[in-house]
């Protein structure tokens, strides 16, 4: 019997703004001007180097790269240090804008909820059951849970930065079943990475996966995992 839930962040629960919508929201922070074309091009290797965190994963990877990216998720300096080197490693040399696209995907407004996040969320409080968000990142990323209405639903947050240890590393998720009070046998585990998030069965959690798409093509994912968890 499912007595408590452990949800992923991003991918899951919300997802991040369009590289497109990324750029220019940093372009416009910074006064930096950028023409269709420029904007484009631009757009195009942020992308094809994975440097939207919360985005798609890089096609390339700078060797000099490599174990900051492996361990980006352990610290806000290696989270940093990987995705400004992305950013730069993509075309983008100017520091102003280094650090604006950098700075902005930790900001609420890059964030939307999956339609059915909220319901969700109330649904399982309705019923009794706590929720822990557990994720792999170098930020803090409570602010955006109280800005989107989501942070009095939440009980606890694992993060793998203030933990020192990411998915799919049995620590995090033990983690967060010690602060539910749970047994894990008893905590759904719901993400969207087989990988990272499916790393909970070694402790004995159930595990409920999700794709990982735009928030306006996935409207009711969230809301089908409440019939696994039979009547209210």
């Amino acid at each position: 019997m499912i007595k408590g839930v452990m949800f992923d962040f991003s991918g899951t629960l919300l997802r991040v703004e369009s590289t497109r919508e990324w750029l220019a929201a940093a372009l416009a922070e910074t006064g930096i001007p950028s023409g269709e074309e420029e904007f484009g091009e631009t757009e195009r290797r942020l992308t094809e180097y994975g440097a939207l965190p919360g985005g798609l994963s890089p096609q390339h990877m700078p060797a000099h790269l490599e174990t900051p990216w492996d361990r980006r998720d352990i610290s806000a300096e290696l989270h940093r240090e990987a995705y400004c080197g992305l950013i730069h490693a993509a075309g983008v040399t100017d520091p102003e804008l280094v650090r604006a696209l950098y700075d902005r995907h930790m900001t609420p407004a890059a964030w939307r909820p999956y339609p059915d996040t909220g319901s969700t969320l109330r649904a399982l409080r309705r019923r009794g059951l706590p929720v822990a968000v557990v994720s792999n990142i170098g930020w803090d990323l409570r602010p955006i849970f109280r800005v989107h209405g989501l942070d009095e639903l939440v009980d606890a947050y694992v993060l793998s930065f203030e933990l020192g240890v990411q998915k799919p590393d049995p620590v995090i998720f033990e983690a967060a079943c010690d602060r539910l009070g749970l047994a894990p046998a008893d905590v759904l585990m719901v993400g969207d990475s087989r990988e990272a998030d499916g790393g909970a069965r070694a402790l004995g959690c159930p595990v409920h996966f999700v794709d990982h798409l735009p928030v306006d093509r996935r409207p009711d994912a969230l809301t089908a995992l409440l019939d696994l968890l039979g009547p209210a």
